[in-house]
């Protein structure tokens, strides 16, 4: 048995039919030719059922603590059962990228159930209408709740569940279920030893909290400190960037993804100085929105803002699921019109939030929820979701952006190869538009989660994403250096 964390609970308090508290990830596999061809779904199912012991997440289901006075518990599902969670459907006509996306979008939109463990799994078919996938090809559509995992630890359980080779998929076995120390979990506890353990938890509730007091005083002197040479432009007001994405936001959803080479992606940070893959990133979103709201004439004069979530999982984190991120918050530089001025800019804004992280701590936030009361915390998420509804009030951000460093080796699975990957983060009230960045071999993807009121026109959208991109291009190549004589090879940046 294994308690929530107070970050994890906070995805449960604050989901809602209208805003699902999961993280979508998207697996586009060519077939293997020289192997027989398509792929078939009973091979994909035993496949799967062969690596589910990789991650204690897939068998165990929330245990809630009565009245709420406690953190939820993951425990084993005795009842679980794979076919529960692993759906087969075919893409509806035409089957081109345009109905793939929408019904991504469907998918995407759809609340898990809390009764089963917390994830889901679509096998696609019917893909031979996306004209840049080979015949037979298939994807997957992951679904894992966010009280499960971040994005860091989906893409390891991404990891995990495939091989390195193309091998053959398993014989159909009959699989025991794996002993409760090996996942983590246990059977539910009665009752009244939940509430035991509530108690219990209770009584060091004021020590936890002092504690978390006395490293909070230190930080506030850092952050004063910090935030006085922060800033190389002053930070907008939240009334003059205020967007369509802001609000309130409806259950419907439009998804869609870009892909890029990321040798281009690199190309583009040499042309900068200091410049990370991250920057360019976050260069391209950013032209992208402004792109995209000067077509809606509502881009605000000042600069929008981003949140960037930062992983503080180690090593002994691995495959255990939960969430492990701070946030950094940064001004993405949409009121700049010139690209490479734009990511110039865009890589000191990042270096300032990093330097404003590093002198916070990006864990504190986290540090500071595990002492408050779960209670006093779920009445307090939930008082501030309310006045949000009734205000219409915007967040502090008006986006996301969460990049997510993929496997750079080749992943099989039934001997078809994993050739690009997606992932599609949550949406909420006053984040109406969200981007996923996640990288897999030698390809980088952009993938954008929105509420489909806010953002009626997501093909729309990508659009003004390749043209930030190949704004961006062009403008680092007009203005390269000259030729030099090749120089040693440095280690490349990592995401």
């Amino acid at each position: 048995m294994q308690q929530l964390s107070a970050t994890d609970t906070v995805f449960l308090t604050q989901e809602s039919e209208r805003a699902p508290m999961h993280i979508s990830f998207l697996l586009l596999y060519e077939p293997a030719r020289k192997q027989g061809g398509a792929v078939r779904f009973k091979d994909v199912l035993r496949a799967l059922e062969s690596q589910l012991d990789k991650s204690p997440v897939f068998r165990r289901k929330l245990l809630q603590v009565p009245l709420g006075l406690d953190n939820p518990y993951w425990v084993e599902d005795d009842a679980f059962n794979l076919e529960a969670h692993v759906h087969h459907i075919a893409l509806p006509q035409p089957g081109d990228w345009h109905q793939f996306s929408n019904q991504l979008a469907h998918l995407h939109a759809r609340i898990l159930d809390r009764s089963r463990p917390l994830w889901e799994a679509y096998v696609i078919e019917g893909l031979d209408n996306v004209d840049w996938l080979p015949k037979d090809s298939f994807a997957i559509f992951l679904k894992i709740h966010h009280a499960a995992i971040d994005g860091v630890a989906g893409l390891e359980i991404v990891s995990a569940i495939h091989d390195r080779e193309p091998v053959a998929p398993p014989q159909a076995t009959r699989r025991e279920k794996p002993p409760a120390s090996n996942t983590g979990t246990e059977s539910a506890p009665s009752q009244s030893r939940l509430l035991a353990r509530a108690g219990f938890n209770s009584m060091r509730q004021p020590a936890r909290m002092v504690q978390a007091v006395g490293k909070l005083i230190p930080v506030l002197s850092r952050a004063r400190t910090a935030n006085k040479t922060r800033q190389s432009r002053p930070t907008p007001g939240q009334k003059q960037r205020q967007t369509r994405f802001g609000g309130t936001i409806t259950a419907k959803r439009a998804t869609d993804s870009c892909f890029f080479k990321l040798q281009d992606i690199k190309a583009i940070k040499s042309a900068v100085p200091g410049a990370t893959i991250n920057d360019v990133v976050i260069a391209i979103i950013s032209g992208a929105m402004r792109r995209y709201l000067l077509a809606k004439s509502a881009l605000p004069e000042e600069s929008l803002v981003c949140g960037v979530p930062v992983s503080t999982r180690t090593d002994e984190d691995t495959l255990r699921g939960g969430n492990r991120v701070g946030m950094l918050s940064m001004i993405m530089c949409t009121d700049i019109a010139d690209p490479l001025q734009r990511l110039k800019q865009v890589q000191i804004e990042t270096t300032l939030a990093k330097e404003y992280s590093q002198a916070v701590g990006a864990g504190t936030m986290l540090t500071l929820s595990e002492s408050i009361p779960p209670l006093l915390m779920a009445v307090g998420i939930r008082a501030a979701l309310q006045l949000q509804l009734m205000t219409d009030s915007s967040l502090p951000m008006n986006t996301t952006v969460t990049n997510v460093p993929g496997s750079r080796v080749p992943l099989y699975l039934c001997r078809a190869k994993l050739v690009r990957t997606a992932a599609f983060p949550p949406v909420s009230n006053g984040m109406g538009l969200v981007h996923a960045v996640l990288s897999h071999e030698d390809g980088l993807s952009i993938s954008i989660a929105a509420c489909r009121e806010m953002l009626p026109d997501p093909a729309f959208y990508t659009e003004c994403v390749n043209a930030s991109f190949h704004e961006l291009q062009d403008a680092t190549k007009k203005r390269a250096p000259a030729k030099r004589r090749p120089a040693a090879r440095t280690r490349t940046q990592e995401l």
